[in-house]
């Protein structure tokens, strides 16, 4: 009962800005400028969550992590009941060609730019290029277990993702809206390039297209599987640096094997097609809850943590993984045409 107690007020609030994204979102307005209920939510937390006094941050800060990191996860593993294994084959060889680019180019560039041109610790450089170059909060948090980096270089790149992935919800969906591009293409490039799962899937709603999104849920776990390789590299290197050091495992995201096991196994187990619609309807619900949560999480006390040269490599790779990641969408696409 203690800890429910400590849970329910984070709760409530997530819920009372979850019922306001809805009913926002429904509004003429809104719906032209392409923001689904996602969207809204975040928005909607972000504003809130830097008006709140820091005793009410205190209060919910429990349940808003719940949201942030259960709702989340629990969230993305059951999409996969939207998915199959046809549609991973339905996507092809280019799409994991392009992920191994893109992960591998931004890791390498943001090692490159923030050690070498911006000065910056090689442990907070390379937490914020994982972040950006595989799959954002989860990808900081398991790279920082090998490392073992102080926390405050963990926060730092946290709120880099926090930031420039909130702030893709909102540039992807006027991208796909600005140029005529093939849906499917476009939830190739939003998969390869966009932070973390929840807002790979939070714009292919706000776009509107159910292909498109499955598309680039599907190419985005392929990256967030592309985590347990960079691990063992990362682990590797730091052996022989550190001879001494404890060895570290690579470890896959629960979420992931979850999300990929229920995509294999439901289409062969029969459910009622209303079940089915029932657990994606809660699924929506748990993934806008915990973009509700995330945004409360974005206060301007948290984003300064992140420090001046980790927010300015942030900006640099998230302007590559727009550009560069468009750019060898564009190539990679044209050779497997």
């Amino acid at each position: 009962m203690k800890t429910l107690k400590q849970w329910l007020p984070g709760l409530v609030l997530v819920h009372l800005i979850l019922v306001a994204a809805y009913l926002l979102a429904r509004l003429g307005f809104v719906q032209h400028l392409g923001l689904g209920p996602l969207t809204v939510a975040i928005i909607l937390g972000a504003v809130l969550g830097n008006l709140l006094p820091g005793r009410t941050h205190a209060d919910t800060h429990a349940g808003v992590m719940l949201a942030q990191k259960q709702l989340l996860r629990w969230g993305v593993a059951l999409y996969g009941l939207n998915l199959s294994l046809a549609q991973v084959i339905h996507v092809g060889p280019a799409a994991l060609v392009i992920d191994v680019l893109m992960v591998v180019s931004t890791l390498l560039l943001g090692w490159w730019i923030g050690v070498r041109l911006l000065g910056m610790d090689e442990e907070t450089a390379i937490l914020t290029a994982a972040g950006s170059a595989i799959c954002g909060a989860a990808a900081v948090v398991a790279t920082e277990s090998v490392l073992k980096a102080e926390q405050h270089k963990t926060a730092a790149a946290v709120g880099t993702v926090v930031l420039f992935g909130s702030l893709a919800m909102l540039v992807y969906p006027l991208i796909f809206h600005a140029w005529t591009i093939n849906p499917g293409h476009f939830g190739i490039y939003a998969g390869s390039t966009v932070h973390e799962v929840a807002q790979v899937v939070a714009i292919g709603k706000t776009v509107g297209n159910q292909q498109m999104t499955n598309d680039a849920v599907i190419v985005k776990m392929i990256r967030v599987m592309l985590l347990a390789p960079f691990m063992l590299v990362l682990g590797a290197l730091r052996r022989r640096r550190h001879p001494g050091g404890e060895r570290q495992a690579a470890l896959v995201p629960g979420f992931a094997l979850a999300f990929i096991a229920i995509a294999l196994i439901h289409p062969y187990l029969g459910l009622p097609e209303k079940l089915v619609e029932l657990l994606k309807g809660f699924d929506t619900y748990m993934l806008a809850a915990a973009m509700a949560a995330l945004g409360l999480g974005s206060t301007l006390s948290k984003l300064r943590m992140a420090g001046k040269d980790a927010l300015v490599l942030a900006s640099i790779l998230f302007a590559y993984l727009i550009l560069g990641g468009g750019l060898i969408n564009t190539m990679i696409n044209r050779v497997f045409a």
